[in-house]
Parts: structure tokens; sequence; C-alpha cells
């Protein structure tokens, strides 16, 4: 390469953090590398005010940076794998799903004791109605409120006593090195089924090859690619395409692979949370991403055969 590479991400800490994630990955991999981090602020991140589900869903975070891509004002864009729609634009490729971290829901409190600790009534912050019907299912007594913001942001409205609880994803607090002093419960992934691609990166580029004119790069994010991570996601993200699922479809749906086995996990909430459906699967699986995405299609065939299409939100 004579130019140098260049990663696209949106602005906050964390995606921040995730994007030198990738490009120290590649560094490591491609000795010599000369690559910029370039921070693009999308609709998403401008509106810090609106629900998700009022303003456009999570795709928001990710147009800005596609059209920076088409544009070639960047080679990649580094996004968090549950911003992206289950189905990519046309011209576009998840080219690299770097190693997952955990995937579960945090609860985070004041006080000790997780969420059975919690005073009758009390507020629970959380942007996800997928959070708030499971946390709702086994304490119908609290009181739920949106929770938008950078991790900063939702960790101050904890501390001021805004908010008793909140929950937000334990991936991104590891990510930020933001554990210590927090009272947090790791929630159980079976009850609050993570969301599609949760814990995970995704590194898209355009469907053209060799990836910025260099082989030796596109070999480098072959490289950096972590099949399990690739093959859970696939098929998670085929479950969302295949029911239908909007980026704020209060659903959840986590794959795992394990010595060639896939098993899928799945549950949904009609957009009221007075009804859900839930179900689960195991294939064998070779890791590849036809293998991956039929396995989770198989689960999103068989949830709408048992009702789930009367289920799922507007689009």
């Amino acid at each position: 390469m004579t130019s140098k590479f260049r990663i696209g991400s949106r602005p906050s800490a964390l995606a921040l953090a995730q994007a030198e994630s990738v490009r120290s990955g590649l560094a490591a991999i491609l000795r010599g590398l000369d690559s910029e981090i370039i921070p693009i602020r999308t609709s998403g991140d401008r509106m810090t005010s609106a629900a998700l589900a009022q303003v456009g869903g999570k795709g928001l975070f990710v147009k800005e940076l596609e059209q920076a891509l088409a544009e070639r004002r960047i080679d990649i864009a580094v996004h968090s794998m549950k911003d992206l729609p289950a189905k990519l634009p046309p011209g576009f490729r998840i080219a690299t799903v770097p190693a997952r971290e955990d995937v579960r829901d945090v609860l985070l409190t004041r006080a000790p004791g997780g969420l059975d600790a919690l005073p009758r009534s009390a507020r629970v912050g959380t942007s996800s109605a997928r959070r708030k019907f499971a946390a709702m299912r086994l304490r119908g007594d609290l009181v739920i409120v949106p929770l938008r913001g950078n991790v900063d942001t939702r960790l101050t409205r904890l501390a001021s006593g805004e908010q008793d609880a909140i929950i937000v994803a334990l991936a991104g607090l590891k990510r930020l090195g933001r554990l210590a002093g927090l009272e947090l419960e790791p929630l159980d992934p079976g009850q609050f089924v993570p969301a599609g691609g949760q814990g995970a990166l995704a590194v898209e580029a355009l469907d053209s090859a060799p990836l910025a004119g260099s082989p030796e790069l596109e070999r480098a994010l072959a490289d950096f690619n972590d099949s399990r991570a690739f093959a859970e996601t696939a098929a998670e993200r085929a479950f969302l395409a295949g029911i239908g699922a909007s980026c704020v479809s209060p659903v959840g749906v986590y794959a795992v692979l394990e010595a060639g086995t896939l098993s899928v996990r799945a549950r949904l909430f009609s957009i009221d949370g007075s009804n859900e459906l839930a179900d689960s699967i195991r294939e064998r699986c070779d890791s590849s991403h036809a293998s991956a995405s039929e396995v989770g299609s198989t689960l999103a065939r068989r949830m709408l055969d048992r009702g789930g299409a009367g289920l799922i939100g507007p689009q």
C-alpha cells in the first residue's frame, strides 16, 4: 500500500476503543501498516434524546459510515455488530469478525445484591425493549425508564440516584476498562437472551476485492477473522433476517459454536411485551457462513410457524 489505511469509526470513546483494537490487531499481522482512525459522527450520535424506535432504529449509527465507504473516504468501518441491520445494502460486506467479547447483559446497581435486592418499584434504566420485557418477567413491579447516551452518561445517571439500576452490555464496560468499583450482576443469557451480534465487532468494507488495492491487507483481514465469532454472528443475523426483525424489535438471539455443534437460542416479545415466544436449536455446523446461516434460518422458520410473525413489530 502506498497510502494510509483509513478506518472509519463513530466518535464515542467505546467506538474509538473498538476501532483501535482492530487497527492494532491488523498492525500486528501486517507489519509496517500505516493506518489512521477517522471519526465520523452519525445521525444516531446526534439524536441523543429520542428513542431509537422513534427516529429510525440503530441503522442510524451506520449509514454515514457506509456513505464514507461508498465515497472511498475510508477503507473499512468498524461497528458494534448489533448496530448493523440484519441485511446489508448491496455493495457492502462484513469483511472480518474479530474474537467476540462477553455477550451478556449486566445489571449495575449502587448497592450489592443485584436484581433480587432492588426495592419495590425501583427505577431501572435501559435503552432496550428486549431488556425491559425480560426484566419485567422477573420483577413485574420495576419501573423501566429510557436510558440513552454513552457509557459514562449512563453510569452518571446511576451514581446520581436518578435511577436505581441500569442494564447495559457487559462487553462495552470491559472494552473501556470500566468494571472496577461497580456493583454488577451479569444476567443469565437464558433469561436475558442477548441481542443478535452482542459482544461482537463487524469490520465492514465494500463488496470488492482486494481491499484498498492490497492483497496483503485482504489476507491480514482474513487472518484477523475469528471463525467461531464469524459463524455465531452469521447464525444470529440469519435468524433476525428470517423472522423479519428490525433493529428495534424486542428479540434476543444467541448462538454458541462448540466442537462442531452450533446451538442457537432465541426469545421474541410482542411489540408491547404482552406475549413472547422462545425456542432453540442444535445442529452440526462446519463454521462456514452458509452452514451457520442455515441453522439460524431454520430456527427462524420454526418460530414463524409457531406464530412469531404476529409478534414482530413495525419495520
